[in-house]
C-alpha cells in the first residue's frame, strides 16, 4: 500500500510539473490514465527513463502534454448525494438554469452558526453492548409474531418504536426480508410468515379456470 501511494504521488508531482511547463496549461487537464500507461512502459522497455535535457517533463511529461484532457466544465449547482427517490417528474423552481451556463462570477454568504446547539442524545442507539431481548431486531421480530398474519408497514412498525426514523426502518426491513427473517408480501408490505388471504381453489377436472364446465 505504501509503494502504491508513492507512485500515485510520484505521477502527480510529473503531471503538475508537466502543466507548469507550459504556460496557461490547467495540471486538471493532465490525464493520470496516460502517465500511468506510460510509466508502466517504461517499466517494461527500461527506456526513456532519464530526461534527455535537464529540467525537460521527460517521457511521461510530454505524453501527458500531448493527450490533453478537455479543460473541465463550470458546475453551474454544488455536488450533492444523489437521492435514491427520483425528482424528474417534478422540477422545483429552485433557480438552477435547464442547461449548462460559463459561470462568470460567484457570490458567497457566510452564515454564523447558531447560538443554540442541538442537544446530544441521552442514549446511544448502538445496542450492540445491550441484552438480546432489548435490542432493536428483538422487539420487532416480537411485534410481528405476535400477530404473524398482519401486513405491516414500515410507518406502523417505526411508530411503535421512537428510536428510529422511517428510513432506518425502510432500509432494515430490505435487509432483514433477503436474509429471510421475516417476508416481504409486497411493495412495503411485510410480515412474519408468507400467507395470502384469498387461497387458490383447487382445480377440477375438464373446467379451464374462469371458465364453464367444458361440453
Amino acid at each position: 500500500m505504501w509503494a502504491l501511494l508513492a507512485l500515485y504521488q510520484a505521477l502527480r508531482v510529473v503531471m503538475v510539473e508537466a502543466a507548469e511547463s507550459v504556460p496557461g496549461i490547467d495540471p486538471d487537464r493532465c490525464s493520470f490514465t496516460v502517465a500511468l500507461q506510460t510509466a508502466r512502459d517504461q517499466v517494461v522497455q527500461a527506456t526513456g527513463i532519464v530526461p534527455d535535457e535537464p529540467g525537460s517533463p521527460g517521457l511521461i511529461g510530454r505524453r501527458v502534454l500531448d493527450r490533453l484532457l478537455a479543460p473541465r466544465r463550470h458546475r453551474a449547482s454544488t455536488r450533492e448525494v444523489k437521492s435514491p427517490m427520483s425528482r424528474y417528474s417534478e422540477r422545483r423552481g429552485d433557480g438552477r438554469p435547464d442547461r449548462s451556463r460559463t459561470i462568470t462570477s460567484l457570490t458567497v454568504t457566510v452564515l454564523e452558526p447558531s447560538p443554540q446547539q442541538p442537544s446530544l442524545p441521552t442514549a446511544s442507539r448502538d445496542d450492540r453492548h445491550t441484552s438480546p431481548a432489548q435490542r432493536r431486531r428483538h422487539r420487532i421480530l416480537a411485534l410481528l409474531q405476535d400477530n404473524p398474519t398482519r401486513l405491516w408497514r414500515p410507518a406502523e412498525i417505526a411508530a411503535h418504536f421512537g428510536d428510529v426514523t422511517l428510513h432506518t426502518m425502510y432500509r432494515q426491513l430490505s435487509r432483514w426480508a433477503n436474509s429471510g427473517l421475516i417476508h416481504k408480501l409486497g411493495p412495503g408490505l411485510y410480515a412474519a410468515t408468507t400467507w395470502t388471504s384469498t387461497p387458490l381453489p383447487p382445480a377440477q377436472t375438464g373446467q379451464l379456470p374462469g371458465l364453464g364446465a367444458s361440453p
